[in-house]
């Protein structure tokens, strides 16, 4: 089990089915979003009270792992 599953989760009926934090209606693409838009983690959490630092790092492990798959060329 990923140390991000208890963190994140994913409702057909909410948010369009993307991931989410915690069943909340903050979509772990908001957190991306504003971590690129150059909010560290402090002033995010002060954005979104709700959140837990725990919850924006398990975006970002979320996130690489969705991303980070080998590629196998032949």
């Amino acid at each position: 089990m990923n140390s991000f599953s208890n963190k994140i989760t994913v409702n057909p009926q909410q948010c369009g089915g993307q991931p989410c934090i915690r069943g909340m209606r903050i979509r772990v693409v908001d957190i991306l979003d504003l971590l690129g838009s150059g909010l560290n983690q402090v002033q995010i959490l002060a954005e979104l009270p709700d959140l837990e630092l725990e919850d924006i790092n398990a975006a970002i492990l979320f996130a690489r792992n969705r991303i980070n798959h080998p590629i196998i060329s032949v």
